[in-house]
């Protein structure tokens, strides 16, 4: 009974948002990329649109992302906004990063990415236009997609930090106790594969059409960049997202190393009360900008 209700509500949901959608005027958009869409499948094959495209579409998107974190640090104005203020951004340290996000990138990343062409022949995946989901339908499905992500991300990411393991693997990517947020992707080899494992459950769950491969890795990318960066920037879309973590939530996990495990949302952590030395955190903030107010 309980799994039809769930059911109804869902269809219910879904010609909800497909009746509001009939009233939306039409995206100016859509004709030059349908236009441009049909041209890549005209003249490249299924096996270069899935291995170099999402190639191109993880590079493009890792570095344009990372545009405004690295241009905030040359901006005085914005410095108010960053979180440890106390720890500036070196070059030494950015070039260090750059050069080990390649090597993951090319030499991790890509092996793998070269897979998602026998990914999408075995479970037939489409790739033309007319089988492309509405823009609501793809919505969905990469917030599923985070859904999943983010509980792999939490257990897997909390038994990386077992003291027994932590040394060989994850203090890697601990080495920036002020993140950045090109060290998003800043990691050992092997965290690479085993959180990197958590973004292809969605894709396996839910994927109906190659553009939610290139959709949900942009999606993920704006979330982790955004977390990693430093930065807690007002007005942030982001922050619309229900119970999203955000960048405090894990620079405090960067600064302390305990706690804070999920990387999009913040349930997990409240579940398991392995939030509650940030909550203590946040108090004893408020409580010191309260003194200063009054010493003013």
């Amino acid at each position: 009974m309980a799994t039809n209700d769930s059911i109804n509500i869902l269809n219910s949901a879904y010609l909800a948002v497909e009746y509001i959608d009939s009233f939306l005027p039409d995206n100016p958009l859509q004709q030059p990329f349908k236009n441009a869409w049909n041209y890549m499948l005209d003249n490249y094959t299924k096996f270069q649109i899935a291995t170099w495209g999402s190639l191109i579409v993880h590079e493009v998107s890792y570095f344009l992302l990372c545009v405004p974190g690295f241009v905030f640090q040359f901006i005085p104005y914005m410095q108010k906004y960053k979180i440890q203020q106390d720890k500036p951004e070196t070059w030494e340290k950015q070039w260090k990063c750059f050069k080990t996000l390649l090597f993951n990138h090319f030499f991790i990343q890509l092996p793998l990415i070269c897979g998602t062409y026998y990914f999408t022949e075995y479970f037939n995946i489409p790739y033309e236009w007319e089988e492309m989901p509405r823009w609501y339908v793809l919505v969905a499905q990469c917030f599923g997609c985070a859904v999943i992500e983010d509980a792999w991300h939490y257990f897997l990411h909390r038994l990386l930090h077992h003291k027994r393991i932590y040394k060989y693997i994850h203090k890697v990517h601990h080495e920036f106790v002020s993140p950045f947020g090109m060290q998003a992707e800043y990691a050992h080899p092997l965290e690479t594969l085993i959180l990197g494992t958590g973004f292809f459950i969605g894709i396996v769950v839910f994927c109906n059409h190659v553009i939610l491969l290139w959709a949900w890795v942009i999606c993920r990318l704006m979330e982790t960049i955004d977390v990693h960066s430093g930065y807690d920037v007002p007005l942030n879309p982001l922050h619309l997202v229900p119970f999203y973590a955000g960048a405090r939530f894990h620079d405090f996990h960067h600064m302390n190393f305990i706690g804070n495990y999920a990387s999009t949302f913040t349930w997990w952590d409240r579940i398991f009360g392995t939030d509650s030395q940030f909550i203590a955190y946040k108090e004893k903030e408020k409580k010191q900008q309260l003194i200063t107010k009054k010493k003013a």
